[in-house]
């Protein structure tokens, strides 16, 4: 078993943390400041985000967008883009599966 505390990680803005990659599924810790941004991006996996402190607005490709504050998961499609901005201060945890997915530079 593995676990983690995402509140307690000393994770640095602009510097995620693998915390597992395997050929399950990849799980990132991120720290993002207030007024930053996940610019508009797709990933080749489904990607499910966790917001384990602060809030933030998701922007999806058809211009939705939706407010997330702690506790909130929100989950994309392959290849799915979307946006996410802080709101305040943030600390998010993003799982990729499979990893890596289909199409992944990686595989090429």
């Amino acid at each position: 078993m593995e676990t983690w505390d995402i509140t307690s990680l000393d994770v640095q803005p602009h510097q995620p943390k693998v915390l597992r990659s395997d050929g399950e599924a990849r799980v990132i810790a991120i720290t993002l400041p207030s007024g930053e941004q996940l610019q508009d991006h797709q990933v080749h996996e489904r990607a499910y985000l966790f917001v384990a402190e602060g809030d933030v607005e998701i922007t999806t490709q058809d211009g939705g967008s939706q407010t997330a504050g702690t506790g909130f998961v929100v989950h994309f499609e392959r290849a799915e883009r979307h946006e996410v901005t802080a709101k305040s201060d943030a600390r998010l945890v993003l799982l990729l599966a499979p990893w890596p997915g289909p199409g992944h530079p990686s595989e090429r």
